[in-house]
């Protein structure tokens, strides 16, 4: 009975040890030394005091505190900061990988040009994170500004007649890449705000302070390390600002100019639609009066075709009558198309205006005579 009663429970718990996943994992001390390992999930945070669901990173971007550890999430950046080390879960991405061995580790170690290199290590750990994660969005966003700004100088080109299909191609790329890095920077700046709108998160970011309060008293320049938190991450959420307002000029910038292109074809649409209306109304008229020629094309006979000066009449008498028609319907569609002229202004106006300057002029005049007045006692 008891071997019944323990053979599924042993069972079950080789089961759940062999389906668990395994990080990669890579861990940086206070000096910047690096090792590398991997671990199951369930024995990471056992070792961390952590809860199973601490380490499930459900958001794209996260920050939260658990049992005096900070857990970050910036998209496919997982980190775990301790007072003591920090951890970079599943590393193994080609970038990321290139960051962890040319930049942290120097960081981390006080080397780097860090504000918080004389803060605890949480302290440095956060803030090289974040200028990670920014300097990618900054990265981003230098990328697409020169293509956007290139294509949009090709397709604005009042000369051209017709849009290149390629660039548009183009431009629709880049917006979609616009689209994406805007989303990123509206997500990073809503997390840095949910933290800096509750005070009890950013005192418990502050790992060291519940560890080794001697630490903790004040920092060199004589304010609560707290506050040094508070700092830290408004700075980079100024940072993110910044690079959503020039983010959101490219997405104006796009959008006039895809005005001003509807505008050009308009323009080049009506010229063509002009033209084609002048060559239709010069149809009509050389076919209104070549019914004369048509006329004398029948098989009748008269007394006229016998003489040879009636040829020449008839002829010049079609063409004179078809541009005399042409240029009256060519009168008639400017009349129509051209803008009409400013409503007259009448004489008396006219001259009342110099006159009303006058006196807005003289007022001013004298309301600078008053403030001269009033401001010389005093000087």
């Amino acid at each position: 009975g008891k071997l019944y009663r323990h053979a599924p429970t042993e069972t079950s718990q080789a089961t759940l040890a062999s389906v668990s996943p395994v990080f990669a994992v890579m861990k940086f001390d206070k000096e910047g030394n690096t090792t590398y390992f991997e671990k199951k999930k369930t024995e990471l945070y056992q070792e961390l005091g952590l809860q199973a669901r601490d380490l499930r990173f459900q958001h794209v971007m996260s920050i939260a505190t658990r049992n005096n550890r900070i857990i970050m999430r910036m998209e496919f950046l997982k980190a775990v900061i301790t007072p003591e080390f920090l951890l970079i879960l599943d590393y193994r991405n080609l970038s990321l990988e290139h960051w962890l061995l040319s930049q942290l580790a120097s960081q981390l170690a006080g080397e780097g040009q860090l504000v918080t290199y004389s803060l605890p290590f949480e302290f440095r750990a956060i803030e090289a994170i974040l200028q990670y994660w920014i300097s990618k969005l900054q990265g981003r966003l230098n990328t697409l500004q020169p293509q956007i700004l290139e294509t949009l100088e090709a397709l604005v080109d009042p000369k051209l007649l017709s849009v290149d299909r390629s660039k548009l191609h183009i431009l629709l790329q880049n917006g979609k890449s616009l689209s994406e890095l805007e989303t990123d920077l509206k997500v990073f700046k809503e997390t840095i705000l949910e933290i800096l709108d509750d005070e009890e998160v950013i005192e418990e970011l502050c790992l060291s302070k519940w560890t080794d309060p001697q630490v903790f008293q004040e920092s060199t320049s004589g304010i609560d390390h707290a506050e040094e938190m508070e700092l830290l991450l408004e700075n980079y959420y100024r940072q993110a600002e910044d690079l959503a307002n020039e983010a959101r000029e490219l997405r104006v910038l796009i959008d006039d100019s895809e005005s001003i292109i509807f505008i050009n074809l308009d323009s080049h649409r009506n010229v063509m639609m002009r033209l084609n209306l002048q060559l239709t109304m010069g149809t009509f008229s050389v076919s209104l009066f070549g019914l004369i020629g048509v006329a004398f094309g029948m098989n009748l006979e008269s007394s006229l075709e016998e003489d040879p000066r009636i040829f020449w009449l008839v002829t010049g008498i079609m063409f004179l009558g078809s541009g005399l028609i042409w240029r009256r319907l060519l009168s008639f569609l400017g009349r129509h198309l051209e803008p009409p002229l400013p409503p007259h202004v009448p004489p008396v106006l006219k001259k009342s205006q110099p006159a009303a300057g006058r006196v807005e002029i003289k007022n001013s005049l004298k309301a600078d005579t008053f403030g001269l007045n009033r401001t010389l006692p005093n000087q």
